[in-house]
Parts: C-alpha cells; sequence; structure tokens
C-alpha cells in the first residue's frame, strides 16, 4: 500500500512542476473556541505527449509547455490503454486541524494510516491514494510576552506562534494539541476526444 501511495505522490509532483495557470484551487481557513484548521485544493489537468511501455513510463504537458515523466506502477492495472493525447487530471487535497485537548491525559504519540485504490480491470486508468497522520503533543510551556506555545511531541519539541489572542487565551501548561495532517490524490486519464466534423 505505502507503494500504491509513493506513485501517487510522484504524480503530485505534476501539480508542483507545472506553472500556476494550469492549476485551479482553493484554500479554506477556519477557526472555532480551541479548534484551527486549513484546507486547500489543487486541480491540474495535462496532456499525455509520449509513452513508454517498456520502461512504464509516461510524459505529460502541461498548459505552459512544461513536461514530466511520470512511472506508472504495477497497480496501475490499465496503463495499456492509457494513449498519446488522453488527457491526465489530478486533484490534490491537504489540510491540518489543531484541537487543544484540555487538562491533557492522552499519550503523547504519532499515528498514521494509508490507503490507495485503483480502477478495475477494463475501467480507464484511474487511482486514490490518502494519508492521514495525527499527533498528539504536550503543552510544556506558554509565553504570554511572544504567544508562544512550546509544544513536546513523540520526537521533539517544537514553538508554535499563536497569531489570535482569543485562542492563545484558552491554552494552559499541561494541555495537549491533537494536530490531524490528511492529503488525498485522485488521478484519472480521459481518453482523447475525437475532432468535431
Amino acid at each position: 500500500m505505502r507503494n500504491r501511495l509513493w506513485t501517487a505522490l510522484l504524480a503530485l509532483g505534476l501539480c508542483t512542476s507545472m506553472s500556476a495557470h494550469g492549476q485551479t484551487g482553493a484554500a479554506v481557513v477556519g477557526s472555532a473556541p480551541g479548534v484551527a484548521g486549513v484546507a486547500q485544493t489543487v486541480k491540474v489537468t495535462a496532456k499525455i505527449t509520449a509513452i513508454d511501455r517498456a520502461k512504464r513510463e509516461f510524459t505529460v504537458k502541461g498548459p505552459q509547455g512544461r513536461e514530466v515523466v511520470l512511472f506508472a506502477g504495477p497497480e496501475v492495472k490499465n496503463f495499456s490503454q492509457m494513449k498519446v493525447g488522453d488527457d491526465v487530471m489530478a486533484e490534490y487535497v491537504e489540510a491540518l486541524t489543531l484541537e487543544l485537548k484540555k487538562g491533557g491525559g492522552k499519550t503523547v504519540g504519532i499515528t498514521s494510516q494509508e490507503g490507495a485504490k485503483g480502477a478495475k480491470a477494463g475501467e480507464r486508468p484511474a487511482g486514490l491514494a490518502g494519508r492521514q497522520v495525527t499527533v498528539i503533543a504536550d503543552v510544556v510551556d506558554v509565553d504570554p510576552s511572544t504567544q508562544t506555545l512550546t509544544l513536546r511531541g513523540p520526537k521533539r519539541t517544537v514553538d508554535l506562534k499563536i497569531r489570535d489572542p482569543e485562542q492563545f487565551k484558552r491554552v494552559a501548561k499541561g494541555d495537549q494539541v491533537e494536530a490531524t495532517y490528511t492529503e488525498a490524490l485522485a488521478v484519472s486519464v480521459q481518453p482523447v476526444k475525437a475532432p468535431a466534423k
């Protein structure tokens, strides 16, 4: 399953390698007492310009002419259906939420879940991959002069500046913060359209 996720994230390189003119997306920021979150969606469409079936590689070109070579791992079961001229559509979503846990009590740690799914045999090539990581950290210091929290997690200690004074007032030493990071990628290949008559 990890290999599937890695292959899907390679396709994400498509999003970051192409000009922003070939992308659409939106970001959402929200908060409630003791909770804050941000989410972002990016959509990209590119055209397949070359396919190397022996190496299971294909080249895609974005709207601004940049090309990226991607690898279709063995989990891409319908690779043989891909053709030069087909459109590759990718949608990437990521979100981060922080939630205050008053009084603590949870075990400091990190957990992770991953999942992936490909198209069924005979369908057009497509796939989904996702990952969610949750970290529980202790609030070990609160500095009102800089509105900074010191959080000790399972692997390191970090300082976190809280820009919202109302949120900062809610936090005390001994509380905990639960951070959840979620990312998902959906990729599909659409056939080349026949020219209009």
